[in-house]
């Protein structure tokens, strides 16, 4: 079965006119594997421009394909979900492996992913020393990682937002928890690193977006766990940032900030351009209750007497505060109807 609830006759056989046809399935084995451009799928497939947009175009009229504007980059991906979508899985998983078509182009992505992630690499290089410079003034990153999972704990979710991307490195810790994962940056060239990431590590359920912390390109409530790590002392106005996080949770959906702890190092404003010198647990509180959540959790990492590490990383972790109700509708279908915050 592709689907609980499967396809109507007329939307079945769309959906398999629009995969039916080599290019077309071509492209859905492509985009099945990670986020890419007109430009990379005319690279690879060695077809125009003009052609492969036409191809794209007839599977994202079926809801087979998402589209994103990044720039002035278009990138496209499989949709994560859908009743055609899980048919073209089933389809691609009945290819043959071997089929000499599909290995070359195979073959072409690989070396596409390689060059991107040697561009994403020189980048990360010529600025690890000043990440590395204010990773040595907290707690190890390791030990930062192990509490933000503690806190959040094991039960998967559906949908997973990370703020301010920067590597991906949520987006890889938390890959077995969630079923659909969401990267979002202002910078593209954090985004190329993360891409790369990703790509080596093989998630493809996670994909990353361009877009402003204050006006995300999103629909919101759509994702049960929303994620800020070491985002908002770089901001001027950090409490619109939550409220704009805030409005992604699903109901009952939680945030996690994490962040650093108040502290009087005023080098870090001019040299590493913090505009917060870190948050209190009352002024956090405040915010996340003005945004409609509750906080549930509140861990200090402070270092152990090490001069050398002057920095209290802390993790907040907030719940969103509506309620959920379901209301039948009168031909048997279910709706979900919101109370709370508007």
């Amino acid at each position: 079965m592709a689907s609980e609830q499967g396809l109507g006759l007329d939307a079945l056989v769309d959906v398999l006119k629009a995969a039916g046809e080599p290019t077309r399935m071509r492209l859905l084995a492509l985009l099945a594997a990670g986020d890419l451009t007109v430009t990379d799928l005319t690279e690879i497939l060695g077809q125009s421009q003009p052609r492969i947009s036409r191809h794209l175009k007839l599977l994202a009229e079926v809801a087979l394909i998402d589209r994103y504007q990044e720039g002035a980059w278009a990138y496209f991906r499989l949709k994560g979900e859908g009743a055609g979508v899980a048919l073209v899985r089933e389809l691609l998983a009945a290819s043959n492996v071997s089929d000499a078509v599909l290995t070359r182009d195979a073959e072409r992505l690989a070396a596409l992913k390689q060059a991107r992630s040697e561009k994403a690499q020189a980048y990360f290089s010529r600025n690890a020393s000043e990440w590395d410079e204010l990773r040595r003034l907290h707690v190890s990153e390791a030990d930062v990682e192990a509490a933000l999972k503690k806190v959040v704990g094991s039960e998967p979710v559906d949908g997973l937002l990370d703020l301010g991307t920067g590597t991906g490195r949520i987006l890889q810790l938390f890959e077995g928890l969630y079923r659909r994962g969401v990267g979002v940056d202002a910078s593209r060239d954090m985004l190329a690193v993360a891409r790369a990431n990703l790509d080596r590590a093989g998630i493809t359920k996670a994909s990353i977006r361009h877009g402003d912390i204050f006006n995300l390109p999103l629909d919101g409530r759509q994702f049960d766990l929303v994620t800020i790590h070491q985002v908002l002392h770089f901001l001027q106005q950090p409490e619109a940032a939550i409220a704009e996080a805030a409005r992604m949770l699903s109901p009952g959906g939680r945030l996690a900030i994490i962040d650093l702890a108040p502290h009087a190092l005023e080098y870090l404003r001019d040299d590493h351009a913090h505009m917060r010198l870190g948050f209190s647990r009352q002024t956090m509180a405040e915010w996340l209750e003005k945004a409609g959540l509750s906080v549930e959790e509140v861990v200090d990492l402070a270092p152990e007497k090490d001069r050398d590490r002057q920095l209290t990383v802390t993790i907040w972790l907030a719940r969103d505060q509506r309620q959920t109700t379901v209301a039948d509708l009168s031909e048997g279908g279910k709706a979900l109807a919101y109370a709370g915050r508007p």
